[in-house]
Protein backbone atom coordinates (compact mmCIF):
# COMPACT_ATOMS: atom_id res chain seq x y z
CA UNK A 1 0.00 0.00 0.00
CA UNK A 2 1.43 3.91 -0.49
CA UNK A 3 2.89 5.30 2.15
CA UNK A 4 0.50 7.89 3.83
CA UNK A 5 3.16 10.46 5.20
CA UNK A 6 2.93 12.34 1.84
CA UNK A 7 0.95 12.09 -1.29
CA UNK A 8 2.86 14.57 -3.71
CA UNK A 9 5.89 15.37 -3.03
CA UNK A 10 5.58 18.89 -5.26
CA UNK A 11 9.56 20.01 -4.92
CA UNK A 12 11.00 16.75 -5.25
CA UNK A 13 8.17 16.17 -8.20
CA UNK A 14 7.75 12.69 -6.81
CA UNK A 15 3.79 10.99 -6.38
CA UNK A 16 4.26 8.05 -4.28
CA UNK A 17 1.99 5.45 -4.93
CA UNK A 18 2.45 1.51 -5.59
CA UNK A 19 0.11 -0.43 -8.40
CA UNK A 20 -2.82 -1.08 -7.41
CA UNK A 21 -5.26 -3.35 -9.52
CA UNK A 22 -9.03 -2.80 -10.23
CA UNK A 23 -11.70 -5.14 -11.55
CA UNK A 24 -13.55 -3.86 -14.56
CA UNK A 25 -16.75 -2.86 -12.63
CA UNK A 26 -14.35 -0.97 -10.04
CA UNK A 27 -12.32 0.68 -11.91
CA UNK A 28 -13.20 4.81 -11.53
CA UNK A 29 -14.02 6.54 -15.05
CA UNK A 30 -14.60 10.03 -16.02
CA UNK A 31 -17.67 11.22 -14.57
CA UNK A 32 -17.96 15.10 -15.26
CA UNK A 33 -15.91 18.23 -15.99
CA UNK A 34 -16.25 21.26 -14.16
CA UNK A 35 -16.23 24.75 -16.36
CA UNK A 36 -15.90 27.55 -13.95
CA UNK A 37 -17.69 31.12 -14.09
CA UNK A 38 -18.15 34.03 -11.74
CA UNK A 39 -21.52 34.02 -13.31
CA UNK A 40 -23.82 31.39 -14.35
CA UNK A 41 -25.60 33.41 -17.12
CA UNK A 42 -21.96 34.39 -19.06
CA UNK A 43 -20.83 30.32 -18.29
CA UNK A 44 -23.94 29.27 -20.37
CA UNK A 45 -23.57 31.75 -23.39
CA UNK A 46 -20.15 30.94 -23.36
CA UNK A 47 -20.62 27.57 -24.17
CA UNK A 48 -23.54 27.92 -25.99
CA UNK A 49 -21.95 30.16 -28.58
CA UNK A 50 -19.46 27.65 -29.13
CA UNK A 51 -21.31 24.50 -29.33
CA UNK A 52 -24.82 25.89 -30.67
CA UNK A 53 -26.08 23.73 -26.96
CA UNK A 54 -27.20 25.42 -24.42
CA UNK A 55 -27.36 23.94 -20.85
CA UNK A 56 -29.93 23.57 -18.89
CA UNK A 57 -30.07 24.74 -15.16
CA UNK A 58 -29.39 22.56 -12.50
CA UNK A 59 -29.74 24.01 -8.70
CA UNK A 60 -28.01 25.18 -5.85
CA UNK A 61 -25.49 23.66 -3.87
CA UNK A 62 -26.68 24.52 -0.10
CA UNK A 63 -24.03 25.68 2.08
CA UNK A 64 -21.29 25.43 -0.27
CA UNK A 65 -22.23 29.06 -2.48
CA UNK A 66 -23.06 27.36 -5.80
CA UNK A 67 -25.53 26.87 -8.34
CA UNK A 68 -24.72 25.52 -11.52
CA UNK A 69 -26.41 24.31 -15.35
CA UNK A 70 -25.66 21.16 -16.83
CA UNK A 71 -24.73 19.73 -20.52
CA UNK A 72 -24.69 15.99 -21.65
CA UNK A 73 -21.37 14.86 -23.04
CA UNK A 74 -22.52 11.53 -23.42
CA UNK A 75 -23.58 7.98 -21.13
CA UNK A 76 -22.88 8.90 -17.54
CA UNK A 77 -20.17 12.29 -18.41
CA UNK A 78 -21.33 16.07 -18.35
CA UNK A 79 -20.27 19.36 -18.66
CA UNK A 80 -20.83 21.35 -15.33
CA UNK A 81 -20.85 24.89 -15.22
CA UNK A 82 -20.47 26.47 -11.99
CA UNK A 83 -20.94 29.72 -10.54
CA UNK A 84 -21.37 31.12 -7.07
CA UNK A 85 -24.96 31.38 -6.29
CA UNK A 86 -25.81 35.00 -5.42
CA UNK A 87 -28.25 34.53 -3.13
CA UNK A 88 -25.98 32.26 -0.75
CA UNK A 89 -23.92 34.90 1.49
CA UNK A 90 -21.67 32.52 3.84
CA UNK A 91 -20.53 28.53 2.74
CA UNK A 92 -19.32 25.92 4.68
CA UNK A 93 -15.34 25.85 5.29
CA UNK A 94 -14.50 23.47 3.51
CA UNK A 95 -16.54 24.71 -0.14
CA UNK A 96 -15.12 28.45 0.82
CA UNK A 97 -12.04 27.85 -1.69
CA UNK A 98 -13.93 27.35 -4.52
CA UNK A 99 -16.40 29.83 -3.60
CA UNK A 100 -13.75 32.43 -3.66
CA UNK A 101 -12.23 31.01 -6.26
CA UNK A 102 -15.08 31.19 -9.00
CA UNK A 103 -16.11 34.71 -7.59
CA UNK A 104 -12.53 35.78 -8.51
CA UNK A 105 -12.09 34.33 -12.43
CA UNK A 106 -12.00 36.93 -15.07
CA UNK A 107 -13.34 34.26 -17.79
CA UNK A 108 -14.51 31.06 -17.85
CA UNK A 109 -12.16 28.40 -17.10
CA UNK A 110 -11.53 24.39 -16.69
CA UNK A 111 -11.49 24.48 -12.84
CA UNK A 112 -11.14 20.39 -12.15
CA UNK A 113 -12.59 17.36 -13.19
CA UNK A 114 -14.79 14.10 -11.42
CA UNK A 115 -14.18 10.38 -11.63
CA UNK A 116 -16.94 7.92 -10.67
CA UNK A 117 -16.37 5.23 -8.40
CA UNK A 118 -18.35 2.75 -6.10
CA UNK A 119 -18.15 2.42 -2.34
CA UNK A 120 -16.21 5.45 -2.20
CA UNK A 121 -15.19 5.24 1.47
CA UNK A 122 -13.84 1.63 0.60
CA UNK A 123 -11.98 3.23 -2.51
CA UNK A 124 -10.69 5.89 -0.23
CA UNK A 125 -8.79 3.17 2.15
CA UNK A 126 -7.54 1.34 -0.76
CA UNK A 127 -5.90 4.11 -2.93
CA UNK A 128 -4.48 5.42 1.09
CA UNK A 129 -4.04 9.18 -0.16
CA UNK A 130 -4.57 11.84 2.07
CA UNK A 131 -8.01 13.86 2.05
CA UNK A 132 -11.85 13.91 2.82
CA UNK A 133 -15.44 12.63 2.24
CA UNK A 134 -17.88 15.13 2.22
CA UNK A 135 -22.02 14.04 1.49
CA UNK A 136 -23.79 16.48 -0.92
CA UNK A 137 -27.29 17.35 -2.66
CA UNK A 138 -29.26 19.50 -4.13
CA UNK A 139 -32.81 19.82 -5.84
CA UNK A 140 -33.35 19.21 -9.04
CA UNK A 141 -35.52 21.62 -10.76
CA UNK A 142 -38.59 19.26 -10.98
CA UNK A 143 -38.48 18.88 -7.38
CA UNK A 144 -36.70 15.62 -7.04
CA UNK A 145 -33.59 15.29 -5.32
CA UNK A 146 -29.57 14.70 -6.41
CA UNK A 147 -27.38 12.98 -3.35
CA UNK A 148 -23.80 11.88 -3.57
CA UNK A 149 -20.51 11.84 -2.04
CA UNK A 150 -16.93 13.04 -2.91
CA UNK A 151 -13.17 12.09 -2.07
CA UNK A 152 -11.42 15.18 -2.17
CA UNK A 153 -7.56 14.72 -2.60
CA UNK A 154 -5.72 17.38 0.14
CA UNK A 155 -3.65 18.16 -2.66
CA UNK A 156 -4.79 18.03 -6.77
CA UNK A 157 -2.40 19.88 -8.32
CA UNK A 158 -4.57 22.82 -8.70
CA UNK A 159 -6.92 20.88 -9.99
CA UNK A 160 -5.02 18.13 -12.84
CA UNK A 161 -5.77 15.91 -10.28
CA UNK A 162 -9.57 14.73 -9.98
CA UNK A 163 -12.01 14.51 -7.05
CA UNK A 164 -13.88 10.93 -6.64
CA UNK A 165 -17.84 10.87 -6.38
CA UNK A 166 -20.36 8.17 -5.69
CA UNK A 167 -23.95 9.05 -7.06
CA UNK A 168 -26.60 7.74 -4.10
CA UNK A 169 -28.48 4.84 -6.31
CA UNK A 170 -31.66 6.64 -5.70
CA UNK A 171 -30.26 9.69 -8.25
CA UNK A 172 -30.81 9.60 -11.54
CA UNK A 173 -27.47 10.53 -13.37
CA UNK A 174 -26.99 14.01 -14.60
CA UNK A 175 -26.13 12.81 -17.58
CA UNK A 176 -29.69 11.37 -18.36
CA UNK A 177 -31.50 14.26 -19.21
CA UNK A 178 -29.40 17.64 -19.43
CA UNK A 179 -29.01 18.80 -22.72
CA UNK A 180 -27.67 16.51 -25.50
CA UNK A 181 -26.10 17.13 -28.48
CA UNK A 182 -22.34 17.61 -27.78
CA UNK A 183 -19.58 14.64 -27.56
CA UNK A 184 -16.83 14.81 -25.88
CA UNK A 185 -13.61 14.49 -28.43
CA UNK A 186 -10.75 15.20 -25.86
CA UNK A 187 -10.06 14.92 -23.00
CA UNK A 188 -5.77 14.92 -21.82
CA UNK A 189 -4.02 16.28 -18.26
CA UNK A 190 -0.46 17.66 -18.47
CA UNK A 191 1.76 18.32 -15.09
CA UNK A 192 5.50 19.55 -14.85
CA UNK A 193 6.14 15.79 -13.11
CA UNK A 194 4.42 13.31 -15.97
CA UNK A 195 5.98 10.49 -15.05
CA UNK A 196 4.30 10.76 -11.81
CA UNK A 197 0.58 11.60 -13.60
CA UNK A 198 1.28 8.76 -15.62
CA UNK A 199 1.54 6.59 -12.57
CA UNK A 200 -1.69 8.83 -10.65
CA UNK A 201 -3.78 7.20 -13.94
CA UNK A 202 -2.42 3.94 -14.03
CA UNK A 203 -2.77 2.79 -10.24
CA UNK A 204 -6.34 4.74 -9.83
CA UNK A 205 -7.41 2.82 -13.45
CA UNK A 206 -7.99 6.05 -15.47
CA UNK A 207 -4.91 5.35 -17.92
CA UNK A 208 -7.29 3.64 -19.93
CA UNK A 209 -9.54 6.79 -20.91
CA UNK A 210 -7.38 10.09 -19.96
CA UNK A 211 -3.89 10.70 -21.73
CA UNK A 212 -1.35 12.77 -20.66
CA UNK A 213 -0.52 15.73 -22.27
CA UNK A 214 2.47 17.88 -22.81
CA UNK A 215 1.45 21.20 -21.79
CA UNK A 216 0.43 21.76 -18.28
CA UNK A 217 -2.81 21.77 -17.17
CA UNK A 218 -6.48 20.51 -18.23
CA UNK A 219 -7.41 20.35 -21.56
CA UNK A 220 -10.71 19.06 -23.19
CA UNK A 221 -12.28 19.76 -26.81
CA UNK A 222 -16.21 18.80 -26.74
CA UNK A 223 -18.06 19.80 -29.70
CA UNK A 224 -21.51 20.33 -31.19
CA UNK A 225 -23.66 21.13 -34.16
CA UNK A 226 -22.16 24.31 -34.55
CA UNK A 227 -18.60 23.65 -33.97
CA UNK A 228 -15.91 23.25 -31.27
CA UNK A 229 -15.17 24.23 -28.13
CA UNK A 230 -11.67 24.20 -26.41
CA UNK A 231 -11.54 24.48 -22.66
CA UNK A 232 -8.60 25.17 -20.39
CA UNK A 233 -7.31 24.67 -16.98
Amino acid sequence: MPSRRTFLALSGGALLMSQLSWAVDEAPGLDHLMFGASDLDAGIVWIEERTGVRAAMGGVHPGRGTRNALLSLGPRRYLEIIAPDPEQKSVQDFAEPLWKQLKSLKQPRLLTWAAHVSHIEDFAKRINLPGEIHAGARKRPDGGELSWKTFNLENDWNGVLPFFIEWSATSMHPSVDAPAGCRLDNFSLGYANPVGLARFLRDTGLDKKIGVAQLAGIHAKITGPKGTAALEG
